[in-house]
Formats: C-alpha cells, sequence, structure tokens
C-alpha cells in the first residue's frame, strides 16, 4: 500500500483507516459500517500482501456527519 500522507491528516477530524481482515466481504462491510457514521472517500478494493494472511482495505474519512 502507498504510504499516507500529511494531506490525509492534515486536519482535525479527518482519519485514515486501513482494516486488516480475513476476506473481501468483512471489509466492505466495516467501511460500510463508518460510511453511516462519517463522511468517507471510499475504497472499491481491497489489497493483498504476499506472505501475509487476510486482505487489507484503506479509504478516508471526515468526522463530520454527512448531512
Amino acid at each position: 500500500m502507498r504510504q499516507i500522507n500529511d494531506t490525509h491528516v492534515a486536519v482535525p477530524g479527518l482519519a485514515a483507516v486501513e482494516v486488516a481482515v480475513a476476506d473481501d466481504e468483512t471489509a466492505f462491510a466495516i467501511q460500510d459500517l463508518l460510511a453511516a457514521q462519517c463522511t468517507i472517500a471510499p475504497a472499491d478494493r481491497t489489497t493483498r500482501e504476499p506472505g501475509e494472511p487476510g486482505v487489507r482495505l484503506r479509504f478516508f474519512l471526515d468526522q463530520e456527519p454527512d448531512t
């Protein structure tokens, strides 16, 4: 995965979220759960790291509620 840069966390309330889970379904379920509470820039695919178990998903959120 690419590095998280300063822009992703430049102001209070912004966050870079990375989940490591067993499968794609779980990763996207977690993303959907947070999307119901925050404004997010969703990811559209997971990644697999050779030699590491499961998948990873990174997306970005703003803690301000989506109105």
